[in-house]
């Protein structure tokens, strides 16, 4: 299972791509997604602009569920989304990430110990 194994580039991509595709379908502002936040320290940070704006997230070190619940919040939060709305609008963003994720070919090398 994905979620359960630490983060990776390739799936911080897959899902970036995904988290956008959907929030354009949505009729919403797609943030850029980077990593890390120039913030020592920090798991996400967020910079708005006028229209969207960059969510920065750490991958090295942290749950692959973390960085994606990272991702999906800063989605949110860039378009001003709250209450009923903000968690419906997680619910739509948590299951695309899951389709595409679940039927991708994106493998996470065994570790080596």
């Amino acid at each position: 299972m994905v979620a359960m194994q630490p983060a990776t580039t390739l799936h911080f991509a897959t899902a970036a791509r995904v988290l956008g595709r959907e929030a354009r379908a949505l009729g919403l502002d797609v943030p850029g997604f980077r990593s890390p936040p120039r913030l020592e320290g920090a798991d996400r940070t967020l910079r708005r602009r006028m229209r969207g704006g960059t969510v920065a997230v750490r991958i090295r070190g942290r749950p692959w569920a973390a960085v994606l619940a990272d991702m999906i919040e800063g989605v949110v939060v860039v378009n001003g989304v709250a209450g009923v709305d903000a968690d419906a609008l997680r619910g739509a963003l948590w299951e695309a990430v899951g389709e595409a994720l679940a039927s991708s070919t994106v493998e996470v090398p065994a570790r080596v110990a």
